[in-house]
């Protein structure tokens, strides 16, 4: 009978200790999920950014609402309106914020040249280095480019 007994104890004891290392090696998997889990959490708003600047470098494209800006020099107010009319009437931006008199230095045949323009700042509706967008300054012909 104590053979038996034994036998029996031996295999219990089996069984409990697969149910235990069994139960241990669950919770240190949920454990390391919900760690996981809240890790990701916390720092989706920096992989989601990461990975819209993965998206964008592999496909070229551009993903709307990632702060660009266009900014447009003019001559004078005249030429600033005419140009912003333009954009607005093609829909390549959602408006189109014409500011006064600004001061601007650029080099001009190796020298440094200092103006007066207005500035105009466009937030665009497309991507910032689309041929539509960057073809009207070129189309208007108001400045050359030293280079």
């Amino acid at each position: 009978m104590t053979f038996v007994a034994t036998s029996r104890m031996e295999c219990l004891f089996q069984r409990c200790h697969k149910e235990a290392v069994f139960l241990s090696v669950f919770r240190s998997v949920l454990l390391m999920t919900c760690l996981l889990l809240v890790l990701f959490v916390s720092m989706y708003p920096g992989l989601w950014s990461i990975g819209v600047q993965l998206h964008s470098a592999i496909t070229g494209s551009y993903v709307p609402g990632h702060h660009s800006v266009l900014l447009v020099n003019s001559p004078n107010e005249q030429a600033a309106k005419d140009i912003g009319r333009a954009i607005m009437e093609r829909r390549l931006a959602a408006s189109v914020n014409i500011l006064s008199r600004t001061s601007t230095m650029y080099f001009w045949k190796g020298e440094i040249q200092d103006a007066s323009e207005v500035l105009m700042v466009c937030p665009p509706l497309c991507k910032p280095r689309s041929p539509q967008l960057c073809g009207g300054g070129r189309q208007s012909g108001l400045h050359e480019v030293d280079g």
